[in-house]
């Protein structure tokens, strides 16, 4: 190619045009939102792969985490809130980071993720400035966070990193603990094989789940299908779309087919690397399809809605290629490399806001576009097209042990956020008293950090009053890679909050 080609290739790629995408309620934070179908949202012929204007100054994941602790709540206020400013000026990096890798056999061929020797410590931030210096150190790409209580931060280490933070730390004489010496070899020890009598019974009952593994997506489409077959009365399974490469979402519904009820939506694996998500939603579909005629009224009264995988691309690669990979598999653009899109950042209600960012290498990159990816998109149009009356919307993720309500994408809450905290309350409480967790309740802004274009705030702009995001276990002992030991009580804690919820809107 001649040097005037090449130069003019170069002009061409240099352009962008930039679209800037209305917000769905131009209101202040705490004024009504709009009623359920009067949401204005992304048109459909914007296909142009361009990066949106700014609505908001752009702030990671982990800055958020660290720069809005501790926050309070607005409570009706039409006044923003002021962002503190980071004293690190230091250019923004990758927030991802690398590991080494090492080739294995499988249906991929791509190279897995080894994280040998990366560990997960717990960071004290109650010193002043410590929060500054892990700003620093993450723009360092030397670490990343997993999640905090408020008093402290899980971060995760690779391995080349650790002598470092821990002279930073040092340092500072900031305090903090080593959680899990060698990450490693406890995703090794995460997901055991099943012994061969339940093998041997797993065969037998007609599909592969038990509840004492996190199973591949293979398996749960397979019980789906089962469950639709052997109760046809009650259950249906359809799928809304497909995903990147090519794999259906499935949603299944359970009803009695009495076209008064109200519906509940639920869905989960959001987030790929979520396994405890997955499977808690499909235990409590296992529950509900197969106990349906026994079940109370309150059950039976209405219509459930179940996307036990949200992310089905995403779940698969943390299966065969990186364990704690978080988002979808949206190809990355030539030439840039960095591949997916966070989903619970890529929903149409003040997308492009806080807590999320514009590079594709980002773990909270937003996309091009407010539902720019076939996932969230196939989510909106189930939503658009149904006629159901939906009066709750659950998403499930993990991890740290709370109960949220919106908004996420700024700090603040709706109206009726009494009526969100009192219901929060009641199924933190039927959590405690079954399973013996402890989960706070409150907004996703409060307890955590804003965060814009989540699943949840969409849901309650559509007019959905029940809407809340459950951080499932654990608090950080095990963070994201959490053993199958735990599935079964933290199941059962989840499904004795749902049967609280139900119970709250029958009585409405």
């Amino acid at each position: 190619m001649g040097s005037w080609s090449t130069a003019l290739v170069l002009l061409l790629v240099g352009v962008t045009v930039v679209y800037t995408t209305p917000l769905v309620n131009e209101k202040q934070p705490g004024q009504e939102w709009p009623k359920r179908g009067a949401v204005l949202q992304p048109s459909d012929d914007k296909d142009t792969e361009t990066e949106p204007e700014t609505i908001f100054e752009e702030k990671s994941e982990e800055e958020a985490i660290l720069d809005e602790i501790p926050v309070k709540t607005i409570e009706d206020s039409s006044e923003p809130v002021k962002e503190k400013q980071d004293l690190d000026n230091t250019d923004n990096e990758v927030d991802t980071i690398k590991t080494k890798t090492v080739v294995i056999k499988s249906e991929t061929a791509s190279p897995k993720v080894d994280y040998s020797g990366a560990q997960l410590w717990k960071v004290s931030i109650e010193k002043e400035g410590s929060r500054n210096i892990l700003v620093r150190l993450r723009r360092r790409n030397q670490i990343a966070t997993w999640g905090t209580n408020g008093t402290a931060i899980d971060v995760f280490i690779k391995s080349d990193s650790i002598q470092n933070v821990t002279r930073a730390l040092n340092k500072e004489n900031i305090p903090f603990e080593v959680v899990i010496e060698d990450l490693q070899k406890r995703i090794d020890e995460e997901n055991p094989p099943l012994d061969e009598n339940e093998a041997e019974l797993q065969d037998r009952r007609g599909h592969r789940m038990n509840w004492k593994q996190y199973h591949r997506l293979e398996d749960i489409d397979g019980f789906l299908d089962y469950l639709s077959k052997t109760y046809p009365a009650t259950v249906s399974v359809n799928a809304i779309g497909k995903s990147h490469e090519g794999r259906e979402l499935k949603v299944l519904r359970i009803s009695n087919g009495n076209p008064s009820n109200k519906a509940i939506f639920i869905d989960g694996g959001i987030h790929a690397r979520e396994w405890i998500s997955p499977a808690t939603v499909t235990y409590i579909i296992n529950q509900f399809a197969e106990n349906f005629d026994g079940e109370s009224e309150d059950i039976r009264k209405l219509d459930w809605y179940f996307l036990p995988v949200m992310n089905p691309d995403g779940y698969e690669y943390t299966h065969l290629n990186d364990r704690l990979w978080r988002k979808n598999r949206r190809p990355g653009i030539a030439g840039r490399g960095c591949s997916g899109v966070d989903l619970n950042r890529n929903f149409g209600y003040r997308w492009g806001g806080k807590g999320t960012s514009s590079s594709p290498c980002s773990e909270i990159y937003r996309g091009p576009r407010a539902f720019s990816e076939p996932e969230s998109r196939a989510v909106y149009e189930f939503f658009e097209k149904s006629a159901a009356n939906y009066v709750a919307y659950v998403t499930y993720h993990s991890y740290g042990q709370y109960i949220l309500y919106p908004w996420g994408y700024e700090n603040a809450v709706p109206p009726d956020h009494d009526d969100l905290q009192s219901v929060g309350d009641k199924m933190a409480s039927v959590i405690q008293s079954t399973g013996g967790d402890y989960y706070s309740v409150g907004s996703s802004s409060k307890l955590l950090y804003p965060a814009a274009g989540g699943s949840d705030d969409w849901a309650k702009s559509q007019g959905i009053k029940y809407t809340y995001t459950i951080e499932l276990n654990d608090k950080g002992r095990y963070g994201f890679v959490l053993p199958t030991t735990y599935i079964e009580n933290v199941a059962k804690e989840s499904l004795a909050a749902l049967r609280v919820l139900a119970a709250q809107v029958n009585k409405e």
